[in-house]
């Protein structure tokens, strides 16, 4: 799909096209500009040399393109559309003689040249408020799949032409105010459903932002500089202090830290990096100052490659149709094949002539697409995206949100989804005379000096310190420093090894079998205790689980941590299946393997290794605590972070779907009545239906679709 494509489809809101839509605008892609979607939009520059900082090529001023504000045009254009035409509908509902009868006028407000007035406003109407219909009607037609914009354009085209050719001298009946009501309709359903959706979808870009705008460039006279990104080149030396972003790809030449690449690779424990180490750019340095070495950029950096695989898996994903546009696909079958077989009937076997028998054809086909069709999926979108948002719910495509219903295998991210993404302590275990709340404190006491995540983990779970005289680190093994007159050591079990400190626990060997961080407390030399640490399981998500296996959903995790870590999680909550040390590039194929077995697989993650399995996935959902790249490749994001909402999007999904379905039949069950009768199959009795009655059963389904929309709630 490319991104004339992707901005002229009014029903995929997936606003990871438009961070995808950034970077092939880079590679030369050009966008025709129409005054309909692209009159609002606001140019951003992006690096101060116009040149994209994802793939570092050149941008030209006028693509600049921020995708939130063409959805926002759009969003105005409707509005607009639908006001004007709105204002003109009440002249042509006066002028209209069906309307006069209707309301008991008869002729008393007519009078010469009224029909070239009606004609003249109904055109204004049909060119204008209809171009959104006539412009989706023709993507539908490229793409042989015709929709609600195929059934409306149809119905009021037939309209226009049937009611113009009456103006203009032949005999019957004008159906303008049909065509004006419909299209009114039509442009408030749209701008309403798209208005719902557009509530979930915020900062389009953040997969830029993701890199700091600048970096300490080492100068050849020793100095630092700061410049933008896109004045990088391979093989100079940027400075990545403590707690910064790393820039981009590339090798330390000097010094060494810790690096927490979790929202890149889903590696949850903090990576120690020394010389010679790959440091990936997006990832966030620890407590140390480095100095590296450029080995990549632009289009070659593991970033823009994360872009590449979303792309992919967008374009791969199947297009769904919505429920509406499926209905109205039968619906335009039903015009198009009623209409004509209406015609040929009355015009060979009958003696009432042409015009009789066009009139017949044009009342079935524009009675066929009911007012109510175009508020029957809106409504129901509208309440479900403000029930959804009440549960902590943001709906981003409603396409792939339905799917939600007959999911029957989810798979789950482990760092940030099901666990929480930080260290904590899981377990204390004395070595010697002092208790777990003794050795718990000593090492919050050495660690409250440092930065580093399981420091940081340490530190949170105890709940006093002592004071600590001449802390020292000790680069890439602990920390340690003088506790009441005592040397107190808190390290890795490498530097155990290097002081030939040898240890035998049956305890501390399970610990390790379950792929948790364990450090080590020495006193004068002595090992005193051990704390093991892990990525913290939410208290939600055994629960969320099981609620799903209940409801007969398979429940797998992929996660790119180590197997003994994945293994850990799986037994702890349950899990039906687990693949561990799985690349990002591999996840999507993961998912690709999964769906190959007709399965119909949800996605939850948060990181940006999880954004091409979640673009890839039949529905992908964000944890809103994540990164916004994975946000924006989710089709549903759980703004609490909480996995239980993952029940409520299925529960909410059958709801919703259950409801559409009442509404879409009541919006169309009159068709049953109507279309033979507008046929003329009552005729032999006298009973034929007029546009006037047509209208009292068009108000009375659309009464019932929106007071039937507002009961729609969450299955408990």
């Amino acid at each position: 799909m490319n991104p004339q494509d992707i901005l002229q489809n009014r029903y995929n809101t997936k606003s990871t096209y438009y961070i995808i839509l950034i970077h092939d605008i880079c590679g030369g892609v050009k966008i025709n500009h129409d005054d309909s979607n692209h009159e609002h939009m606001h140019h951003e520059k992006h690096g101060e040399k116009g040149k994209c900082i994802v793939c570092g090529q050149q941008m030209e001023e006028e693509h600049r393109v921020h995708g939130e504000h063409v959805h926002t045009g759009m969003l105005k254009d409707l509005k607009r559309r639908f006001w004007i035409s709105l204002i003109l509908t009440v002249p042509i509902l006066i002028l209209s003689p069906t309307i006069q009868e209707l309301i008991g006028l008869g002729a008393s407000i007519r009078f010469p040249g009224d029909s070239y007035i009606l004609f003249i406003l109904s055109s204004i109407v049909y060119f204008y408020g209809g171009y959104p219909f006539f412009k989706g009607f023709y993507n539908q037609l490229k793409l042989r799949v015709p929709g609600m914009d195929t059934l409306i354009s149809v119905a009021i085209t037939s309209a226009y032409l049937y009611s113009s050719a009456v103006v203009f001298g032949l005999m019957g009946e004008v159906f303008f105010w049909e065509l004006a009501t419909l299209i009114d309709i039509m442009l408030i359903g749209h701008w309403l459903e798209m208005r719902s959706v557009m509530g979930a979808s915020r900062a389009l870009e953040k997969l830029v932002k993701l890199m700091p705008s600048s970096a300490h460039k080492l100068m050849d006279d020793g100095s630092t500089m700061d410049i933008p990104l896109d004045e990088l080149v391979v093989g100079d030396h940027v400075l990545v202090k403590p707690g910064e972003k790393v820039p981009v790809d590339g090798e330390i030449i000097k010094g060494n830290t810790s690096v927490d690449e979790s929202m890149l690779t889903g590696e949850s424990q903090p990576v120690f990096k020394d010389i010679n180490a790959e440091v990936i750019g997006g990832s966030v340095n620890g407590d140390g100052s480095i100095t590296v070495e450029i080995k990549k950029t632009g289009k070659d950096s593991f970033l823009s490659q994360v872009i590449n695989l979303v792309k992919e898996a967008q374009e791969s994903k199947s297009r769904t149709q919505n429920i509406a546009d499926r209905f109205a696909t039968g619906l335009t079958v039903i015009a198009l094949s009623g209409g004509f077989l209406t015609f040929l009937v009355w015009f060979i076997f009958t003696s009432f002539g042409s015009e009789f028998a066009l009139e017949r054809a044009v009342t079935v086909m524009v009675i066929t697409c009911p007012h109510a069709l175009g508020l029957a999926v809106p409504l129901v979108v509208a309440v479900s995206t403000a029930l959804s948002a009440q549960n902590g719910l943001l709906i981003r495509n409603r396409a792939s949100f339905e799917k939600s219903r007959d999911i029957n295998a989810i798979i789950f991210d482990k760092t940030g989804t099901l666990t929480r993404g930080k260290f904590g302590v899981t377990d204390i275990l004395p070595l010697g005379e002092y208790s777990e709340n003794e050795i718990l404190k000593y090492a919050a006491s050495l660690e409250s000096y440092s930065e580093h995540p399981i420091a940081k983990g340490i530190v949170e779970s105890a709940k006093e310190t002592f004071n600590v005289e001449d802390f020292k680190a000790i680069p890439g093994k602990g920390v340690q420093g003088i506790i009441a007159g005592k040397k107190v050591e808190v390290v890795s079990p490498g530097y155990l090894k290097e002081k030939n400190i040898s240890i035998s626990n049956e305890n501390l060997n399970e610990l390790f079998l379950q792929g948790k961080t364990i450090i080590f407390v020495i006193m004068e030399g002595k090992l005193k205790g051990a704390i093991a640490l892990a990525d913290i399981i939410r208290e939600e998500s055994k629960e969320a689980v099981q609620k799903l296996k209940d409801m007969g959903i398979q429940c797998i995790m992929i996660t790119g941590d180590r197997k003994e870590v994945a293994e850990w999680v799986a037994k702890e909550i349950s899990l039906d299946k687990y693949y561990a040390e799985v690349l990002p590039q591999e996840k999507a194929q993961r998912v690709r393997k999964i769906q190959s077995e007709g399965l119909i697989v949800a996605m939850t993650g948060d990181g940006i290794n999880d954004a091409p399995a979640l673009a890839q996935a039949d529905v992908g959902i964000a944890i809103g605590a994540g990164t916004d790249v994975a946000i924006e490749a989710g089709d549903v994001v759980l703004v609490r972070s909480n996995p239980l909402d993952v029940v409520y999007v299925v529960k909410l999904a059958k709801s919703t779907y259950r409801k559409m379905i009442e509404n879409l039949l009541w919006g169309t069950g009159y068709n049953v009545f109507a279309i033979p009768i507008a046929a003329g199959i009552l005729f032999a009795y006298g009973i034929i239906l007029t546009p006037a009655a047509g209208a009292i059963l068009m108000s009375v389904s659309t009464i019932i679709v929106a007071f039937n929309s507002r009961f729609l709630k969450i299955e408990k």
